[in-house]
């Protein structure tokens, strides 16, 4: 049932509190017992930053490139807000030949897409299909349905598919090809997520009043096509949140073939992986010994450096790039919200203070976030464990690693 809302202590205790900053001797100090906890397995790698000044106040194999799970996802979402922009929409449109016969549901990589959107642009192409036909009778057309899906090329299927954490990969879906109506967390998967989303759009189309022959099939859309229907995602600031707050797998590897395709890349895996490359480069981030294999992080190929995260963070804490802001207001909160709403008591020390997103493969358990510690600095940390037994018994030693980092 519903728990009560936890209390977080006050989120900068110590901006009146006169304190000398703790320094890396101090911080190391109180880390150090806290590595060699068993539950984080064989290998732990950190590193711990300053995000005003970028200085490094503790480091722990800090350029080891480790595998992240799914805290990649800090990399890929800010790789996509810098190349976008936070104000970027996918859009999804519909597009009728110049005869008025053929219209295309043309996918823009957009899996947030639902239901409720086909029906809005049904009624739209129902209307200009109106406004051709003869005195706008109903039913409106006849017309053909095709879906267009080449915006994406490469292959559909994630390495680890078919799974319940990632649908194909596809540039037009609906409700991440979830089956049972969930928005987040493993569920099961349509293996055709584009036929799916053609097929409801057909059914929305005869709703509307307009008669479809035959059953959708797959076509590019024609040159001449004129756009008839639009509908534009949330947000990539938005996108980008839902990203990290709730570790969306889906909306992470669409956000990397959006990059892939704004850097000139081809949108798939390869592709994507050297446009978030180049960007973080760009940014002149530590990139040194990453691998993008996925946006996602499911990839047990891909690793990052604990350096090359907390850099990610302190980079998005930049006052001069408030575009890159999303990053950090997506982590989720202990004891709050997202992956982190079940971890941290309600009354733990760090609920409410601690912000980072959560990594678990098995063996593999990682955090990366920021923290505001005793002397208000904004500390971004992230702290990599491989070879662990057990998700746990490695999350509760993660979080006393964060907790001890606000110094309460």
């Amino acid at each position: 049932g519903p728990r009560p809302a936890p209390s977080a202590p006050a989120v900068l205790p110590a901006l009146t509190a006169a304190k000398a900053a703790q320094d890396p001797a101090g911080l190391r100090a109180a880390l150090t017992p806290l590595v060699d906890a068993p539950g984080l397995g064989k290998k732990l790698a950190a590193s711990v930053v300053d995000t005003a000044t970028g200085e490094q106040l503790y480091g722990h194999g800090a350029t080891t490139p480790m595998t992240p799970a799914s805290t990649i996802k800090i990399a890929t979402t800010t790789a996509a807000l810098s190349v976008l922009g936070p104000d970027h929409r996918i859009a999804t449109t519909a597009a009728l030949s110049p005869d008025s016969r053929t219209l295309t549901l043309v996918g823009g990589g957009d899996p947030t897409l639902a239901k409720a959107d086909l029906r809005a642009m049904a009624a739209e192409a129902a209307d200009a299909l109106r406004e051709d036909g003869e005195d706008g009778e109903d039913p409106a057309g006849p017309v053909r349905l095709t879906y267009d899906v080449s915006r994406y090329t490469g292959p559909e299927l994630h390495p680890i598919s078919p799974n319940e954490n990632i649908a194909p990969v596809t540039a037009l879906m609906i409700d991440e090809g979830r089956l049972d109506g969930s928005d987040r967390g493993p569920a099961d998967r349509t293996d055709d997520p584009a036929g799916d989303a053609a097929r409801a759009f057909a059914e929305a189309l005869e709703k509307a009043g307009v008669q479809v022959t035959g059953a959708p099939r797959e076509a590019r859309v024609a040159d001449e096509a004129r756009t008839v229907a639009t509908h534009r995602s949330a947000p990539l600031s938005a996108l980008a949140e839902r990203t990290l707050t709730n570790s969306d797998n889906d909306i992470a590897e669409a956000l990397a073939r959006q990059t892939a395709i704004a850097k000139g890349e081809k949108a798939s895996f390869a592709g994507a992986r050297r446009a978030v490359t180049n960007e973080l480069k760009k940014l002149q981030l530590p990139v040194g010994g990453a691998h993008f294999a996925d946006g996602s992080g499911l990839d047990r190929k891909d690793r990052v450096t604990p350096a090359l995260l907390t850099a990610l963070l302190a980079r998005a804490a930049d006052p001069d790039r408030p575009g890159l802001r999303p990053v950090l207001t997506g982590l989720p909160i202990a004891g709050f919200s997202g992956t982190l709403d079940g971890r941290y008591e309600r009354d733990a020390a760090g609920t409410g203070l601690v912000r980072a997103k959560t990594g678990t493969l098995r063996g593999v358990n990682s955090l990366a976030g920021t923290v505001v510690d005793r002397q208000g600095r904004l500390l971004a940390f992230a702290f990599l464990a491989s070879g662990s037994t057990s998700a746990a018994g490695a999350e509760p030693a993660l979080d006393a690693l964060a907790t001890a980092l606000a110094g309460v």
